[in-house]
């Protein structure tokens, strides 16, 4: 067989595919593209520079999109520090602050517009063992850039501080050790040892009432971070409103991520990963310590796997099932969780926090499952105890199992009393990205503090749809044609009649 001019040989196998267009069904076509790139030609069994060539291209594809699924918590946690960074630089000192609720311009995974959040991003290879004077009637976690929860020194803490943490809400001083720190540990101080360099700290603060939110943003604004010993000369807090304006926090899905690899292999050196995956990251040039800078075809093909990837991560994230384990709260409705749901309830899971099985591997598509929709997690958060942490349940279907579509009209009804001492809620999100959907109301949400009315019985019903109900326009949450979207449900403090299953919300219905 003749070789190829090398120009063609990004078309090579493009060609073949092309030419089995015709059969139908896309899986038809998806299956031609495998039997394709397994018969590319060869010369003197051997192959060819062009299949030679294209192969290698199909390999970095191959390497880069695997590659993002596995660091899609990564991922998460370096756009949400890359936004921050772009609108209010770095710091141990700088927190940023959504004063006024956290409304859809800013594009993250599932924000809760119901409470006060507030997010500080730091290296503790810049500091040294910081310290974190945390106010009280703060919840907050401590995660390390895997998003995995900090332990704290005593066993029984994870990430936790302020309500769920070792203080329950007294306030306290939280030492963060960096990886590996052998140091003086000195008294006085809750003690969390980290195990990457750079560290995420989340913040919630909450308000009983939305006309007097002010309070709830004092809390945060009570925080200190220093240097461990350094408190005298440390550099003073700077406090930004980050409310009302747009800021880019979602995975990036271009070259960007791969350059953001680079960035935390630079950072984290082997605390980062085991030698393995550190070999898939040099697989594609990302190296500590060497320059990566890829040709313009190597960024294009980056580029596509990175798009694929979270593409794929979106296909993931929607299903109601992982393996055998079956993520539906209930038998009979359509709600889903993957931590408390019919199968399990935490602790009693089949996977745990860090995504490890009892079977001692860990689950990849359940760690992307969670973090191309969510970011942190904490037991504090997903604690069974009536009274304590946070209930979810996520919607991604109507009653009949359809996906939810914004140019239809829905309703959801819950059933009176509902189970949550401190507020319930109700959000809406894209299914593009899961970031807030931008609807042209104020808050993509409703909720108890929203006060929605009532039925005769105590139900609540609220309208999802393209337009409002006349007579129940307080009930009403905005949806934009020709978008898919979810929905989350939240209880916060849930009641017993929550966590055992006798309140159901009902499906969402669509409106015919």
């Amino acid at each position: 067989m003749k070789h190829l001019h090398l120009s063609v040989a990004p078309a090579l196998l493009a060609a073949m595919v092309a030419s089995t267009s015709a059969l139908p069904g896309a899986a038809h076509a998806q299956q031609d593209r495998y039997e394709a790139l397994a018969n590319l030609p060869e010369d003197h069994n051997r192959a060819t520079p062009d299949t030679a060539k294209a192969l290698k291209e199909e390999l970095l594809f191959q390497r880069a999109s695997q590659t993002y699924l596995w660091a899609l918590p990564l991922l998460n946690t370096v756009g949400m520090r890359d936004g921050f960074a772009d609108a209010f630089g770095t710091g141990y000192n700088v927190m940023a602050i959504w004063e006024k609720r956290l409304d859809a311009k800013t594009r993250i995974t599932t924000p809760n517009s119901d409470l006060i959040y507030g997010m500080v991003f730091v290296n503790l290879a810049d500091t040294g063992p910081l310290v974190f004077e945390a106010p009280p009637k703060l919840q907050g976690i401590l995660l390390d850039f895997w998003q995995r929860p900090i332990p704290e020194s005593s066993g029984k803490f994870f990430g936790d501080i302020g309500l769920p943490g070792p203080d329950a809400g007294a306030g306290g001083k939280f030492l963060i050790l960096p990886p590996g720190y052998k140091g003086n540990v000195p008294d006085g101080y809750y003690v969390y040892r980290s195990g990457t360099n750079n560290v995420f700290i989340f913040l919630r603060s909450f308000y009983q009432d939305l006309s007097n939110i002010g309070p709830a943003t004092d809390v945060l604004k009570k925080s200190v971070l220093y240097p461990l010993g350094k408190k005298d000369s440390a550099k003073k807090m700077v406090f930004h409103d980050a409310s009302g304006k747009p800021h880019e926090m979602l995975p990036r899905t271009d070259v960007a991520a791969f350059k953001e690899l680079k960035w935390l292999v630079d950072s984290e050196g082997d605390n980062l990963a085991d030698p393995d995956w550190l070999g898939m990251l040099a697989g594609l040039g990302i190296v500590k310590g060497q320059p990566f800078e890829p040709d313009a075809r190597t960024q294009t093909i980056l580029s596509a796997a990175a798009k694929t990837a979270y593409n794929t991560s979106r296909v993931i994230g929607t299903q109601t099932a992982q393996g055998k384990t079956d993520l539906h709260v209930y038998k009979d409705r359509q709600w889903v969780n993957p931590i408390n749901n019919v199968t399990a309830r935490w602790p009693n899971t089949p996977i745990g926090l860090d995504f490890m099985t009892r079977s001692g591997y860990r689950d990849l598509d359940a760690r992307a499952w969670f973090f191309t929709d969510y970011y942190s997690i904490s037991p504090g958060m997903v604690s069974m105890t009536p009274g304590k942490g946070a209930y979810y349940m996520i919607a991604f279907s109507d009653s009949t199992g359809s996906p939810l579509n914004g140019e239809n009209s829905y309703t959801l009804k819950l059933p009176p009393n509902i189970p949550a001492d401190l507020f319930w809620s109700v959000t809406l999100y894209q299914a593009a990205n899961a970031s807030g959907v931008q609807n042209g109301q104020p808050f993509p949400s409703l909720g108890k503090l929203n006060k929605p009315a009532q039925q005769g019985d105590g139900s609540t019903v609220l309208y999802l749809g393209p337009k409002a109900p006349a007579d129940a326009k307080g009930n009403w949450l905005a949806t934009v044609p020709g978008q898919g979207y979810f929905v989350i449900l939240r209880l916060y403090l849930p009641q017993q009649a929550a966590i055992d299953g006798s309140w159901k919300p009902g499906d969402i219905e669509k409106v015919k």
